[in-house]
């Protein structure tokens, strides 16, 4: 069973027919994963049929701001969901992981986590933190067999980067040593490979899925 949890009630429903349709079988959870109580709960339906064996936790994307012109409301707002949600996700998560003695998390941060992105200071502060959280937390339950990795993601084929102008989108490809940008699928495959004993050596990294963009 797998169940999803976030904000939006129409967007979980899609994607939970997404799973049945794909054959699985699917819930949903609305959650605010900036209310603790809320994020308790989510992980209590979560193994309310048993075990949690995988979990995944995403956070904010951010919006281009110099610096000099940062926003504290958009400042506080990366913090609270991408720092404060991602850690509580995983307190809840590993309590549960320890006591069974199992388990394997997946924390989305972005190459913005691992080099510098002008224009993007306080989104790339908050996924070097998401970086730095998974690695501590990696080596405080790693003696209970528990994995927890990151992965890195470049720019991906999205509804908003498919909406940009040619020149544009163009540039961005530009940017990737390998001369594109990501498929969402390629960081599903990413996601999907650390969460899988195909990874069961595998804790405590940043893996990067961005055609090279972060190779120094």
């Amino acid at each position: 069973m797998v169940t999803v949890a976030g904000r939006t009630e129409e967007t979980l429903k899609e994607t939970v027919r997404l799973i049945e349709g794909a054959g699985g079988a699917g819930r949903f959870v609305v959650a605010d994963v900036t209310d603790e109580a809320q994020i308790e709960l989510a992980v209590e339906a979560a193994t309310e049929d048993g075990v949690l064996d995988l979990a995944l936790n995403a956070g904010y994307d951010g919006l281009y701001q110099l610096t000099t012109d940062y926003s504290t409301d958009m400042l506080d707002h990366m913090l609270a969901l991408n720092v404060r949600g991602v850690l509580l996700s995983m307190k809840y998560e590993l309590r549960k992981m320890v006591a069974q003695g199992s388990g394997a998390i997946v924390n989305m941060s972005s190459g913005a986590g691992l080099v510098g992105v002008p224009g993007f200071s306080g989104y790339t502060a908050t996924k070097a933190a998401e970086i730095a959280m998974t690695k501590s937390s990696a080596l405080e339950v790693a003696s209970y067999g528990i994995r927890i990795n990151a992965v890195a993601p470049g720019l991906v084929d999205t509804q908003l980067i498919a909406s940009l102008d040619p020149e544009h989108r163009q540039a961005l490809s530009a940017a990737h040593p390998l001369g594109r940008i990501a498929q969402p699928a390629e960081i599903a495959e990413a996601v999907v490979w650390l969460l899988s004993d195909k990874a069961s050596n595998v804790t405590g990294i940043a893996l990067p899925v961005d055609g090279g963009y972060s190779v120094p």
